[in-house]
């Protein structure tokens, strides 16, 4: 005597579950994605109303409130500014300035820039909101 059950499981895969879990991953990994930091020091740049790209390869100069000059993330005097320009007359010289630097140091390091060589030189600023 074989007895069968009355109801019957079903054998179907819950896709509204797997569009939830697909969801929630995408939301995950776009969020995260922007909070990807970018090497190097952090100063607070000054704000500018217009805005330009730079996207060609370029030397990177940051000036700290303290008055610590580096390229790239190596610590440099203004002395040796215009040697190490000198190696890289035709890329773009970026300034990073630090909202707090005066604007006779900004100028000496400008000055030290063009001493090496370089005639390509843009100031680092952040859009105003």
């Amino acid at each position: 005597m074989g007895v069968e059950p009355r109801f019957k499981r079903e054998k179907n895969f819950a896709v509204i579950s797997m569009a939830d879990i697909v969801l929630l991953l995408l939301i995950f990994f776009l969020l995260t994605s922007s909070y990807i930091v970018q090497p190097g020091l952090r100063v607070r740049l000054p704000r500018a109303t217009t805005k330009e790209a730079v996207s060609e390869d370029r030397v990177i100069i940051t000036i700290t409130k303290e008055g610590g000059v580096y390229i790239g993330e190596k610590p440099v005097t203004l002395a040796q500014i215009p040697y190490m320009i000198e190696e890289n007359k035709d890329r773009i010289v970026l300034i990073k300035a630090d909202r707090e630097v005066s604007i006779a140091m900004a100028v000496k390091v400008m000055d030290a820039v063009k001493r090496g060589g370089g005639t390509r030189i843009v100031i680092a600023t952040t859009p105003e909101e």
